[in-house]
């Protein structure tokens, strides 16, 4: 098909405006899935994705549609995932296509992340086709998407198309629009072939599956390929396009999106951005956009029971095969024995890889809690990487720690703002701008630590505006701040289980609420236990675990007083000398219940 009938575009939205359940309706109307196989959501293969109601993986597919002009068009479809976990996925399906659908919900406006992939839609150079979606919903309202769009997204309200997704309304004119707005595929008249990998998977009988969008020249089986980023040489053994099935085919042309099935059989030779060429007439300059995907957060993953560290381990091998953005690496815990530390985009991608590993891989696991990387200036003039607070140098040769930071847009209702300026507050936040979306909402802008967004940041965003407000971020500059080691002692020995790196005003507060708990969780003890919160050598919070008590004057009945305090004295001599040898047998269940809270 000649390339000026093609067109590429993805369908982008903050998350549960719609997208993947338009792509039903897009596949339907072009019978490229018959109704008979069509299910709901069916771009979306894992069950967490269809539970959860989120896209995790991008997922392309091709479509030919007979438009009213008379001709037919090859439209070739990404659906992307709509958390910011994945905005690097995003990004580099965005840079496999020409145009991008804007998907809007007509009951919940413009959101945080309808902006955040507006502009990087806008930055990649896309031609943007605004879809209302929902309109169907008794509390759709259109005239405050409209002036949205116009006011937020600079938008002209008369582009923007009626939809809903679920009855079919509007579906066609998406189509037209897709064919009449959107360019043919650009770059295609470069003289060596060029092919952008925008994602990856394993497949265990294939080797590896490369997802590319071809830009210049073509790609058939037997082809000698070479990966621009890293030099590496493979033989391709077949390509096809999704339809949305592998559907094998001769040859991939300039404008198409397939796959790639090479000798390659690591995906962390595959690298997503790259760009595909040929060994015989190679390209001199790769395509453009390419970066290193970079974890952003860390914590360990141990096995619940000790006896399956082997079965976590081939579960994490089997992920890290599909998930080139998910690190692992072997560590032992003296509280918890071995496991892994693992590197994952953001907290939703550890969610997901947690999740899958009990699901997937039936192994129950236990994980600590989540740090990021730390840049620690030494007075060696040293810079060195710290995920884990246990490699944290030794605080006098420490000059400074500098600390992750991110830029947040924060869409809340107006009622809520003092609330959630007293969030940012607390977790040592600054806001910048304030903006008036409409009459009832606005727009934050403003700089926070990453770690202090680890836990529930997000929770209570959404508690404090009762589920109406939606946050984006993108990783801002490294700054430096006053953060120390706060370690747990437990009769005098430091558990690495609970060592933390925590800003020096939060330390005092943070090592109390831990004393309080650990106190109450762990069992009472032959004798006092002190529970210790410290910072090097500066005890910071202290609590005690009981001790229990046998009645040794119980076999006393009547006599003389100094019978009952000789055996009492025999008694705290006991506890007395246990308490020096005495070891403290932590109950594994005492760490979960912990880390669970």
């Amino acid at each position: 098909m000649d390339v000026s009938l093609t067109r590429n575009f993805c369908i982008i939205a903050h998350v549960d405006h719609g997208k993947t359940t338009l792509s039903d309706r897009l596949l339907e109307y072009t019978n490229t899935v018959t109704q008979r196989v069509l299910t709901a959501q069916h771009l979306d293969s894992m069950d967490l994705e269809k539970e959860r109601g989120i896209t995790i993986k991008s997922h392309p597919v091709t479509m030919h549609y007979p438009a009213k002009d008379g001709l037919i068009y090859k439209i070739n479809l990404m659906d992307t995932p709509g958390h910011v976990d994945f905005a690097y996925e995003v990004s580099r399906s965005l840079a496999a296509c020409e145009g991008a659908v804007l998907l809007i919900d007509a009951a919940q406006g413009v959101e945080a992340q309808t902006v955040a992939n507006a502009h990087l839609a806008t930055a990649q150079g896309l031609k943007i086709i605004p879809v209302i979606n929902k309109i169907d919903l008794p509390s759709a309202n259109l005239d405050l998407c409209i002036t949205q769009l116009e006011d937020i997204l600079m938008i002209p309200g008369e582009e923007a198309i009626l939809a809903s997704g679920k009855s079919g309304i509007g579906i066609q004119d998406i189509l037209e629009a897709v064919v009449a707005r959107i360019p043919p595929p650009r770059w295609s008249h470069h003289p060596a072939v060029r092919a952008l990998v925008f994602d990856s998977l394993y497949d265990s009988y294939r080797g590896v599956i490369t997802y590319a969008r071809v830009f210049s020249g073509s790609v058939k089986a037997g082809d000698q390929m070479l990966l621009m980023s890293n030099n590496q040489k493979s033989e391709i053994k077949e390509v096809g396009v999704f339809t949305p099935k592998m559907t094998k085919m001769d040859t991939l042309g300039a404008g198409d999106v397939g796959y790639v099935i090479s000798n390659i059989k690591d995906t962390s030779d595959i690298k997503i951005g790259d760009t595909l060429t040929l060994v015989k007439n190679p390209a001199t300059d790769m395509l453009p956009g390419y970066k290193e995907v970079r974890p952003m957060v860390f914590c360990g993953l141990y096995p619940l029971e000790s006896q399956d560290y082997e079965k976590l381990k081939a579960a994490l091998s089997r992920l890290r095969l599909n998930d080139a953005a998910f690190l692992y690496s072997s560590e032992s815990s003296v509280a918890l024995g071995f496991g892994f530390r693992c590197g994952f985009l953001g907290l939703l991608h550890m969610e997901i890889i947690q999740e899958r590993v009990r699901r997937e891989h039936d192994v129950e696991i236990i994980s600590t809690y989540p740090s990021v990387v730390y840049k620690v200036k030494t007075h060696g003039k040293d810079e060195i990487e710290v995920d884990n607070p246990v490699n944290l140098p030794d605080p006098g040769t420490i000059l400074y720690i500098s600390e992750p930071t991110i830029r947040a847009s924060i869409h809340i209702p107006n009622e809520s703002m003092g609330d959630i300026l007293s969030l940012i507050m607390e977790k040592r936040g600054v806001c910048d701008q304030t903006d008036t979306l409409d009459g009832n909402r606005v727009m934050l802008t403003c700089n926070l630590p990453l770690n202090e967004i680890l836990v529930d940041f997000n929770d209570r965003l959404k508690s404090v505006t009762h589920g109406y407000g939606s946050m984006d971020y993108e990783l801002g500059a490294y700054q430096e701040s006053d953060l120390v080691k706060m370690d747990i002692m437990i009769n005098g020995d430091p558990v690495d289980a609970f060592s933390s790196i925590v800003h020096r005003d939060k330390a005092e507060g943070k090592g109390r609420v831990l004393c309080e708990k650990l106190a109450e969780i762990i069992p009472p003890q032959m004798f006092k236990v002190a529970i210790q919160a410290a910072i090097g050598g500066k005890i910071i919070a202290r609590d005690n675990v009981k001790e229990m008590r046998k009645d040794v004057t119980a076999k006393c009945y009547g006599g003389d007083i100094s019978r009952k305090r000789k055996l009492l004295d025999k008694q705290k001599e006991g506890k007395k000398k246990m308490k020096m040898i005495g070891k403290v047998n932590i109950p594994p269940d005492t760490f979960i219940q912990i880390l669970k809270n």
